[in-house]
């Protein structure tokens, strides 16, 4: 074997296993492995898991707040205002550089897959794009990335976007994006959803879609994606993001439509640390969440994750790429603190999340991929609770992280 990692404190499991890795794959996991291996690491009962997969961020535009002028309204149509001034000055090493250093951040806590939306307009044209493919190739050691063609300015509203859409799928996008709420009508936000779905056909791709990220129930393009993926036949391959007007619906409609969410199969990406900051924000008492109705869906069935979604950008100027972290503000946010959510709470970072991916090499077990995360601490709750260190990270097989303990506290009695 390649690699043997012992005492491995596992989630549904009593005794502390082995896991042996060759060539890359989970080949045995047992509560004592005879084998000889080259490296073996010991997990000294630590809690051991599949590494963390985030479903929703935005590397083109990451770690830009320090370079352009501030959000001084806090607000969601700003922040896009704010991006067109910098976006139209992209070049292809200022993203690189930019989305490098998150995606090295996101490995040393634990993440070793990414999806990422990527900017597709008239304004900075491919340019993100094609930063992003760079940043995929360069750091393909320590992250997997899936990129989202996202045309944030419209398609109807924004001329020449579809081509363009088109041109990003045909250079490497994996899945057509959408912000159908961003058009002139709710007619146009109908035929926004249908040249995305259009387009997916063309390329075989899945759709993940910016989905109503308003406090407003006027934007009802949630309903309207689960129809046509309906519709389309294309039920378990579309994601929505965000849905924050779902909570704005009276309780009768939210209902209505959470049923044809998971009649259509739609997974759902809540964003809390993001839409926590930006809806709600010219609200008197009481002020409005500004998050999906997580409980909800959950309880109807449907697949939910959560996304970084932002770092250090208009939008957010926090963010540290750390799912940990993301998990603690979605417990927050959605009220999760019972035994079940919390465990709940910590399958969306990994085994929800990699179901959105469409990942069926993940996971802790025998022929799966080697991508693991030793964490300090022995249980889930705690893993949210403190964001332990991550002792280790391991991707395919290889280790690409590893953090040491150095903190120490000192008092006299």
């Amino acid at each position: 074997m390649d690699l043997l990692i012992r005492n491995a404190k596992i989630r549904g499991r009593e005794k502390l296993v082995d896991i042996g890795i060759d060539k890359g794959q989970i080949v045995e996991l047992s509560e004592c492995i005879q084998a000889k291996a080259q490296k073996e690491i010991d997990a000294a009962a630590r809690l051991t898991v599949a590494a963390f997969v985030d479903p929703h961020i935005h590397l083109d535009k990451v770690n830009i707040v320090d370079v352009v002028r501030p959000n001084k309204s806090g607000t969601l149509k700003e922040a896009i205002k704010i991006i067109w001034e910098k976006k139209a000055k992209y070049t292809i090493e200022d993203v690189v550089e930019r989305a490098g250093d998150v995606i090295r951040r996101a490995a040393l806590n634990g993440t070793t897959r990414m999806r990422s939306h990527v900017d597709v307009d008239t304004i900075g044209g491919l340019k993100p794009l094609e930063g992003i493919l760079e940043a995929k190739r360069r750091f393909a050691s320590i992250m997997d990335i899936q990129i989202v063609a996202f045309p944030q300015e419209g398609i109807l509203k924004n001329p020449g976007c579809e081509k363009l859409m088109r041109e990003a799928m045909k250079m490497g996008a994996d899945v057509v994006g959408g912000m159908p709420a961003n058009e002139n009508s709710p007619e146009d936000s109908r035929r926004h959803i249908e040249i995305a779905f259009d387009i997916a056909e063309e390329f075989d791709a899945d759709i993940d879609m910016h989905i109503d990220e308003t406090d407003d129930p006027f934007y009802r393009t949630l309903e309207m994606l689960a129809d046509e993926t309906i519709k389309r036949g294309y039920e378990g391959r579309v994601t929505a993001g965000h849905a924050c007007a779902l909570a704005a619906y009276d309780d009768h409609y939210a209902n209505y439509v959470i049923e044809k969410v998971k009649k259509a199969e739609i997974n759902v990406i809540t964003n809390p640390a993001t839409n926590l900051m930006l809806q709600g924000r010219h609200d008197k008492q009481p002020v409005r969440r500004g998050i999906t109705r997580v409980k909800e869906l959950l309880a109807a069935g449907v697949n939910v994750s959560f996304g970084q979604d932002c770092v250090k950008d208009t939008f957010y100027p926090f963010g540290s790429a750390d799912m940990l972290q993301v998990a603690l503000i979605t417990a927050h946010a959605a009220h999760l603190s019972l035994p079940h959510e919390i465990k709940t709470t910590f399958d969306m970072p990994t085994v929800n999340a990699a179901k959105i991916l469409r990942l069926e090499d993940y996971g802790l077990e025998k022929g799966k991929r080697a991508d693991i995360v030793i964490l300090d601490t022995d249980n889930v709750r705690d893993a949210i609770r403190l964001q332990p260190i991550r002792l280790f990270v391991i991707k395919s097989g290889r280790v690409i992280a590893k953090t040491e303990k150095k903190a120490s506290c000192f008092y006299k009695t």
